[in-house]
């Protein structure tokens, strides 16, 4: 038995017995007003992302020139076409060279302009973070006031992961200097547009 493996059993046979749910959340006020597509849009922007622009006719404009550029685009949405099968990925290391990733959104939050994914939307979970650059689709109907909100969308309870992403990788040193994609996505870029209906 590996030590992993022992860790995981000990914590099994010691659970405390019973049913023990989750405290409610509170409801708090929002911090945005009523549009919440622009608080959205306001705070990525300051959290280092963008809403790129688009037309009614073709809402990806604002990053064609972005996926055109990419030697290797991985695409989990079927308004993209990618050159990299995510459902073919074996070990997550082997999305290390995504220029672009593209994934769709669960749904966004105004108050804080994240997005979340889960492992459905991402397939391979790693290449939120392991591509140089990450396109997000979000339906502008999907974005939610504040987080406590989100907290009681049901994704949460039934995905095996979840992760909330809040603009692209950033660190500052002690000096103030920012820098983009230092341990993560170099941009996040955010479409606008209405999810597919079946």
């Amino acid at each position: 038995m590996s030590a992993r493996d022992g860790i995981l059993a000990a914590i099994r046979a010691n659970r405390p017995a019973g049913d023990h749910p989750l405290p409610d959340v509170p409801l708090f006020a929002p911090l945005v007003g009523d549009d919440l597509t622009a608080e959205f849009g306001a705070r990525l922007q300051r959290m280092g992302g963008r809403i790129a622009p688009g037309t009614a006719q073709d809402p990806l404009a604002g990053v064609r020139e972005r996926l055109a550029g990419a030697k290797v685009v991985a695409s989990a949405v079927p308004e993209v076409a990618g050159n990299r099968d995510l459902a073919a990925i074996a070990r997550p290391q082997d999305v290390d060279d995504v220029d672009v990733a593209v994934v769709r959104a669960v749904f966004g939050i105004a108050e804080t302009g994240s997005v979340l994914f889960t492992q459905d939307e991402l397939v391979v979970n790693a290449v939120a973070y392991l591509a140089q650059h990450l396109v997000v689709l979000l339906d502008p109907a999907d974005i939610l006031p504040n987080v406590q909100a989100a907290y009681r969308r049901p994704e949460f309870g039934r995905a095996a992961y979840a992760v909330l992403h809040t603009g692209p990788s950033a660190t500052a040193d002690i000096e103030g200097v920012l820098i983009h994609g230092a341990q993560g996505v170099r941009s996040l870029s955010v479409v606008l547009t209405p999810r597919a209906t079946a």
